[in-house]
């Protein structure tokens, strides 16, 4: 700002700082605390025309400049005299009135701090705050960087000590405003004064909205792009004075901390989210980790204090939206949560709405583009921070914004009526489209009677196969029997003895029966027609139970689950009553995979009912995700858990949590076939979509090798090569295994190990076959054929085949039963299948004809048909190209390598031929050095764009070299230009 001209201030009141009494302020009306108002006087025009020219040929411009320079207006020059000339002796008595009234503003600063209160209560009558203000608002630039605006910054900090002056300070229109804008002085103690008193502001009631709105003044003031930029690059600039960066980044931090954390901070999540967010945009967050190198314990206390609530707030956000993390640098992340939150809700179709009416906003750059997004951006933050009474707690981006009004308006009746309407349009859309819905309905029950009478004849075929196969086992189930028969009665007749029971053959059991329901071993238990013959025929547990305390045992493997009560916790008699009236859980399924259950089940998030339903319509509705039914196959009811849940059925109400899973789904007719079914039918498109390109691979690389061109010039250049250097029984060829191919490398040149025959053939392919150097453009499909293994490939085609007859099984064994209400297995699943065969042979079918090419290729190169898997025969191929790749490139660097030597043996010789002219120039002229250098001057040149050397000390030693050669040349160095790369 330029320096004003301004009446001299007088001194008048100096003495009141002097007497040990409480000081009386004594100041004229006219000019109250005037002597605060100073600058630095202009002197005259003729005074200041030779100070200036003093100090412009001081500054050694140019003549363009210097004319510049003159023609700037009389105070602009003495403003940059004063900002040049510190201090000089026509200055003098200047400095010292300076000293003088900065000692007199100092004991003011020291009389609002220690005085009593009436002396501020005067200092306030005599209006001294705005005297204060107008003196920040007028001062020059030398005043502004000296101790006396320090001073005046902590004389208002003075004053804000006691409530009365804090009060008057807060309740003066301007002042937050005007204390702000000194922040944009460059002196570090001023800044940090103000940053103390704006921080300090935050925490006093009505302070931190007032704080807020200064920010905004300042953001006009010094021409920010956006609020808090300045501090924020304050923040990031390093000033290389330790102990004031540090202070000046240690306020900026507490400052921030403060208006983030203080007045709606203090309760409002979303206003710091909303605030910090601003902080983040400006990039504070990198900013701080390299804070973090000052360590400093203070600093770090601040910085911590940020992260710390920032995390909390973070986790607080993540849970309204039920998860661990929000990622709000992620467009994609939080539209899913938003819509997650959303979805079924009645705000669901306003976000769609909002998103339609995005899609035809302005997204290109122009005119009126970046405000209208900049529009609805305020708009959101006024409806997220305005509060029940209409007020916004930070500066309010717009006026006359009332949300809660809008909010009102938005219900009014002739709203509700036109909502009425819509809807009752929307109910008579809904009959028609169920109507036109039974009709197409209709229409597929008669497709699907048709399609039953194709597949019938298909089905009494497969029906012929399997009955044949059930007979078959039962004939060797028969033969087993049969075989354990002959073996009991040759043991019989071995141990007459023995005690046998009227009906088995095997020891009477006399099992005790516990009191009440244990726990189960989850066995398998061997066949009653299985024991004879093996060590358990020996045996007799008769011997263990006379050991075992089987009443310790029903304590330790209760199916209730007890709570151990101490003795010296046990209440009243009411107590143990109440107590022993509690509902006891019940569970008999093994404690590890119950608990592994119900983990599976809070995952799953849904209810056993939930599951049934989903389960029984085939999941229509897309509730259960393939890893969720991968993990329920693995809890299927066994036949013993559900022998022992079936005795609890009638305490079913009392069954714990997985105990009454596995009950009610074993109540689900072929249960595991269902849930196998299912997982199928999920994991059919995704295990196509894995194959299919296998399969496509294989195919596409056997037409590829056998059409390119480029190919059959490549081995016919390599078949007479190897005639060529092959004699007598290795020569002579008219072909050769393709495997040769990644032999040729291994032939190295007798001239240059480094040259081998495939760089040769590259060289020979450039000169006379240049479109060969394309080969790999023909060949895109052998990478991929290369990875494939044709018997794994197999494999996986037979597991989904056998999972297709699985489920048709299964579909055959649902036809024959009569439906329960909402199965709708048969139906699903006999669609599925139509599908899926329908894909599946189309599968088989590639695979086939990929096979047949496949062999065919093999035939091709005379290879033999099965010798090798398309992975062995097509990975000769791949590692041809990546070889043939290389090469090239290896060539390539050659030629780099070549032209960069060349260059370099030019060079030498301009320099040696440089050296000679330099050393007949200093011949013939008695040691002086020529004056014509220019050439060298080429060399320069050439050094600066960085055409010779790529490397730092190659360019150092030529340019010593370089150094020397002219001071060999009488010693007169011309300087060298620094290289830039």
């Amino acid at each position: 700002m330029h320096p004003r001209k301004r009446t001299r201030p007088t001194l008048g009141f100096m003495c009141c700082f002097s007497s040990s009494e409480p000081p009386e302020i004594n100041l004229k009306d006219s000019v109250p605390l005037q002597l605060l108002e100073f600058s630095a006087p202009m002197p005259p025009e003729e005074e200041l025309h030779a100070r200036f020219s003093e100090l412009v040929d001081e500054l050694d411009l140019t003549d363009k400049n210097r004319e510049a320079m003159f023609a700037l207006p009389a105070e602009k020059k003495w403003q940059i005299y004063c900002s040049k000339k510190k201090v000089s002796p026509s200055q003098h008595n200047h400095l010292k009135e300076m000293e003088m009234r900065n000692k007199v503003v100092e004991d003011l600063k020291t009389a609002l701090r220690t005085q009593p209160m009436r002396f501020v209560t005067r200092f306030i009558e005599l209006d001294g705050l705005t005297c204060l203000l107008n003196f920040l608002k007028s001062m020059d630039y030398e005043t502004s960087e000296s101790r006396i605006h320090t001073s005046i910054i902590g004389c208002i900090k003075a004053l804000m000590n006691n409530s009365q002056g804090r009060a008057h300070v807060l309740a003066h229109p301007q002042s937050i405003n005007t204390i702000s804008q000194s922040l944009r002085q460059d002196n570090i103690k001023t800044k940090v004064a103000v940053l103390e008193i704006l921080g300090a502001v935050c925490l006093v009631p009505d302070g931190h909205k007032k704080v807020l709105q200064a920010m905004v003044h300042y953001q006009k003031y010094a021409a920010e792009r956006t609020r808090f930029q300045s501090l924020l690059n304050e923040l990031d600039r390093s000033t290389r004075h330790y102990r004031d960066e540090v202070n000046l980044k240690t306020a900026i931090m507490s400052f921030i901390n403060a208006v983030l954390n203080a007045g709606v901070g203090e309760d409002s999540l979303e206003f710091r989210v909303h605030l910090r967010y601003e902080f983040l945009m400006l990039g504070i967050q990198p900013v701080i980790e390299k804070l973090r190198a000052h360590d400093n314990a203070t600093l770090d206390r601040h910085l911590d204090f940020f992260e710390m609530v920032r995390n909390e707030d973070e986790l607080e956000l993540a849970k309204c939206f039920d998860t661990t993390h929000v990622d709000t640098k992620s467009a994609g992340q939080m539209f899913e949560l938003i819509k997650k939150k959303l979805s079924n809700t009645d705000a669901y179709p306003h976000l769609l709405s909002i998103l339609k009416h995005c899609l035809q906003m302005p997204y290109k750059r122009g005119a009126g583009s970046i405000q209208q997004w900049q529009l609805l951006d305020r708009i959101l933050q006024q409806i997220v921070l305005q509060d029940e009474k209409g007020e916004n707690p930070d500066v309010s981006p717009l006026d006359n914004f009332n949300v809660k009004n809008i909010i009102r308006m938005l219900v009014n009746e002739n709203e509700v009526k036109q909502w009425r309407d819509q809807a009752e349009k929307f109910r008579k859309e809904h009959v028609e489209l169920m109507a036109r819905l039974e009709r197409k309905e209709r229409e597929c029950e008669t497709k699907t009677q048709e399609k039953d009478d194709m597949m019938k004849t298909l089905n009494k075929m497969k029906d012929k196969l399997q009955k044949e196969g059930v007979e078959l086992r039962s004939a060797r189930e028969h033969v087993l029997d049969l075989s354990s028969h002959i073996k009991w009665w040759s043991s019989f007749t071995r141990s007459p003895s023995a005690s046998w029971d009227s009906t088995t053959s095997l020891r009477t059991k006399s099992i005790p029966q516990p009191s009440q329901p244990l726990k189960s071993f989850n066995w398998s238990k061997l066949g009653e027609n299985k024991i004879t013959g093996t060590i358990w025929y020996e045996i007799d547990d008769r011997r263990a139970f006379k050991v075992l305390d089987l009443k310790d045992i029903e304590k330790m493997f209760s199916a209730y689950q007890r709570q151990q009560v101490c003795k010296c916790e046990t209440g009243s008699m009411d107590d143990l009553y109440l107590s022993s009236r509690k509902v006891k859980e019940l569970s008999v399924i093994d404690g590890r995979r119950a608990q592994n259950c119900v983990i599976l089940l809070s995952k799953l998030k849904m209810s056993n009912e939930e599951i049934k339903r989903a389960i029984l319509e085939m999941d229509e509705r897309e509730e259960l995700a393939k890893d969720m039914l991968e993990q329920l196959l693995k809890f299927v009811p066994e036949k013993s858990d559900i022998d022992l849940l079936e005795e609890h059925k009638h305490e079913l109400e009392r069954m714990a949590r997985a105990d009454r899973f596995l009950f009610e789904m074993s109540r689900i007719d072929h249960y595991q076939q269902r849930i196998q079914s299912l997982f199928f039918k999920k994991k059919f498109a995704e295990r196509l979509a894995e194959i299919k390109p296998k399969v496509e691979a294989i195919l596409c690389a056997s037409r590829e090798v056998m059409r390119s061109k480029h190919l059959t010039q490549v081995l016919e250049v390599v078949l007479a090569f190897g005639n060529f250097m092959n004699k007598g029984q290795r020569g002579n060829a008219y072909g050769f295994k393709v495997s040769s191919l990644n032999k040729i490398i291994d032939t190295k040149s007798s001239i240059d190990r480094n040259i081998t025959m495939l760089h040769y053939l590259i060289i020979i392919f450039e000169k006379h076959y240049p479109d060969i150097l394309n080969i790999q453009q023909d060949l895109a499909f052998i990478p991929e054929a290369a990875k494939v293994n044709l018997a794994e490939l197999e494999k996986e085609v037979f597991i989904i085949r056998s999972g297709l007859k699985a489920l048709e099984a299964e579909l055959r064994y649902q036809q024959s039963r009569a439906c329960d209400w909402g199965d709708k297995f048969v139906p699903v699943v006999s669609d599925f299948i139509t599908v899926a065969s329908f894909s599946f042979s189309e599968l088989e079918e590639l695979l086939a004809e990929a096979k047949d090419k496949f062999s065919k290729s093999l035939k091709h190169f005379g290879e033999e048909e099965g010798c090798m898997q398309p992975d062995e025969f097509f990975g000769i191929f791949d590692i041809f190209l990546q070889s043939f790749s290389e090469a090239r490139h290896d060539l390539e660097n050659m030629q780099r390598r070549k032209e960069e030597e060349e260059r370099r043996m030019r060079m030498e010789a301009m320099l040696k031929d440089q050296r000679e002219r330099e050393r007949r120039a200093k011949k013939s002229t008695g040691g002086s050095v020529s004056e014509e250098v220019g050439e060298f001057d080429d060399l320069v040149s050439a050094l600066r764009s960085g055409e010779v050397f790529d490397k730092d000390s190659k360019l150092k030693h030529k340019r010593k070299r370089s150094a020397n050669q002219l001071a060999d040349c009488g010693g007169r160095e011309r300087p060298v230009t620094k290289v830039n790369y």
